[in-house]
């Protein structure tokens, strides 16, 4: 399946950071490679918000973090980029405009969500994964399978509907479990304010799905 182009474009602009293998604080020096001081960030607003827009020097690099943030922002990034396979996939194939509208919905909150999480990655120094960055998913919650994927890929009409919703509920469950270490063990503002949207949102957008599954 092809690359993304919102994926692309947001790490073709963010692209720059690494980092040592173990960070602990944003006191920890970034790599020659990668400066932090160019880039914008988006900060995911509440559900329903738009992002702000943050200048590098807004953005509080400064803050403590620990690898429970870094692992959390590191990951979701792939995660997200798999959720926007999924709904690019709908337009074409879906035959409900409930889940067209959908898919629309999470393609526009997803997508600046991985520039808000690759400026927060680029701005402590650390490396920003690409969406096949991940062999085998990590072992990612809710991620699906190449051969899902693939499945997915093939189905139209109402089978599309129903595989889409049944797959991206678990996908979307598969974030829950991933942004409920930070939730407890964070400690980058930025980071928590991060996993309370994914929260937030998804929570919301997975009760939408099962209606929509329970109706069909």
């Amino acid at each position: 399946m092809r690359k993304l182009g919102v994926l692309t474009a947001a790490l073709a602009l963010l692209l720059t950071g690494c980092a040592d293998d173990q960070p602990t604080h944003a006191g920890h020096e970034p790599s020659a490679a990668g400066s932090t001081q160019s880039a914008p960030v988006l900060q995911p607003g509440a559900p329903g918000e738009s992002a702000a827009t943050i200048g590098p020097s807004d953005a509080p690099a400064d803050a403590e973090w620990n690898q429970t943030d870094a692992t959390f922002v590191t990951m979701m990034i792939p995660h997200h980029a798999q959720a926007l396979e999924l709904t690019e996939l709908a337009g074409s194939r879906a035959a409900s405009d409930e889940v067209k509208s959908l898919a629309r919905s999470i393609s526009a909150a997803q997508g600046p969500e991985i520039v808000s999480m690759s400026g927060w990655l680029q701005a402590r120094g650390l490396e920003v994964p690409a969406a096949d960055d991940l062999p085998d998913h990590a072992g990612m919650p809710g991620m699906l399978t190449p051969e899902q994927m693939d499945e997915l890929g093939a189905a139209r009409g109402e089978e599309f509907d129903r595989l889409f919703l049944t797959r991206m509920i678990a996908h979307h469950e598969g974030a829950l479990e991933m942004a409920a270490p930070v939730l407890s063990k964070g400690s980058d503002t930025l980071a928590t304010e991060m996993a309370q949207d994914v929260e937030a949102s998804q929570k919301t957008e997975i009760g939408i799905m099962q209606k929509l599954l329970e109706s069909r």
